[in-house]
C-alpha cells in the first residue's frame, strides 16, 4: 500500500466525519426508492433514470446498475475488487472503436443515509442516457468507455483500484461526473497547467454554444478532469469551497452555495433536480465525443 493510498484512506473517512457534522441530527431521508421494474420499463430521459439508483442503499445502488445493463442487452464487464478499505464492483461498458479511448466516469455509491439523488445518481442517469445514443450511432475514430465505479465515498476507492488494474493506455483523456443534477453552468475541475485534452473540452463545450466564465467555468487543481453543473450565481462561492474546504465547512452552518447546500445530506433527492441541466451535461457529452474523434491533440 503507498503513501498515496493511505492519504486517500484518510481523506475518506475524514469526508465521512464531515458530512456527519454537516448532516448534524438531522432525520433519516424518508423518500422511498422507485420499483426497479418501473424504473427499467419506464421513460429513458436522464431525470427519470435518475430514480434508478435514488434513494436506494449501496448494495441496491451497485445491483441496479448491474440490472440496468443486463435488461437492456448492453455489453459490459464487471471489475470486482476487495481491499482493507472496502469492496465492491465497477462496471465498464465499451462504445466505439478506435486507437483512442475517452473515459467518462460516474460512481454509484452515496453516503450513507443520504438519497444520493445529485450525488451521484443523476451522473449515472446521465452515463446512462448517453450510453444509448452512442450505441444507435458508435463513433468509429474514437472508443469511449462509461465507467461506473463503486466506492467513491471512500476515498475514491473503486476508480483508485481500477486504475492500478487496468490498461490506461492510449487515453485521450477522463472526465469524472459529480453533482450534475442542477444549476446552468457547467464547471470543469481542471489539471494545473493548460493541457491539449482541456482545450478539446473547451471546444466541444463552446461547439454547443456555451461561452467561457459565463456559461462553463473551469476551477479547481485537482489531477483529474471533473464535471459539475452549478447555477450562475454560486460560480465564486464554488471557487471558495474547493479552495479552502474547511472554511467552507465552517460557514455551512448558516448557507453553502448550491448544489453543495444537498452534499450528502438526507436533502440530496429527486425533487432537488433539474431535467433541464442533466439534458445539458447530456449534450456537452456528445459533443465531447465528437470534438476528441476528429481531433488529435499535440503536446504544447
Amino acid at each position: 500500500m503507498s503513501l498515496r493510498d493511505i492519504g486517500f484512506f484518510v481523506r475518506g473517512r475524514l469526508n465521512r466525519a464531515m458530512s456527519r457534522v454537516l448532516k448534524g441530527r438531522a432525520a433519516a431521508h424518508r423518500e422511498t426508492p422507485a420499483p426497479l421494474d418501473a424504473v427499467l420499463s419506464g421513460p429513458r430521459t436522464p431525470l427519470a433514470l435518475s430514480r434508478l439508483l435514488t434513494a436506494r442503499d449501496n448494495a441496491a445502488r451497485e445491483s441496479a446498475v448491474a440490472a440496468w445493463l443486463t435488461a437492456r442487452g448492453v455489453p459490459f464487464t464487471r471489475h470486482r475488487f476487495a481491499t482493507f478499505e472496502g469492496r465492491g464492483d465497477n462496471y465498464i461498458v465499451d462504445l466505439g472503436g478506435g486507437d483512442r479511448t475517452l473515459v467518462l466516469v460516474a460512481h454509484h455509491d452515496a453516503v450513507p443515509g443520504s438519497p444520493g439523488a445529485n450525488d451521484n445518481a443523476a451522473s449515472v442517469a446521465i452515463l446512462l442516457a448517453l450510453l444509448e445514443r452512442l450505441a444507435a450511432a458508435p463513433p468509429s475514430r474514437l472508443r469511449v468507455r462509461l465507467l461506473f465505479t463503486a466506492c467513491e465515498e471512500l476515498g475514491y476507492l473503486g476508480a483508485r483500484v481500477y486504475v492500478r488494474e487496468a490498461s490506461m493506455d492510449r487515453i485521450a483523456g477522463v472526465v469524472s461526473l459529480e453533482l450534475c443534477g442542477m444549476g446552468d453552468a457547467l464547471a470543469i475541475w481542471d489539471a494545473a497547467t493548460q493541457t491539449p485534452f482541456l482545450r478539446t473540452v473547451r471546444g466541444a463545450l463552446e461547439s454547443v454554444g456555451r461561452r467561457a466564465d459565463e456559461t462553463y467555468h473551469v476551477v479547481g487543481r485537482i489531477p483529474v478532469y471533473g464535471l459539475t453543473v452549478v447555477p450562475v450565481a454560486e460560480a465564486d462561492a464554488l471557487r471558495a469551497f474547493v479552495f479552502s474546504p474547511m472554511k467552507s465547512a465552517l460557514r455551512a452552518v448558516k448557507r453553502r452555495p448550491v448544489p453543495f447546500d444537498t452534499y450528502h445530506t438526507t436533502r440530496d433527492t429527486l425533487a432537488t433536480l433539474d431535467g433541464r441541466a442533466l439534458d445539458a451535461v447530456v449534450q456537452a457529452l456528445e459533443a465531447l465525443v465528437v470534438e476528441a474523434a476528429t481531433t488529435r491533440p499535440r503536446e504544447p
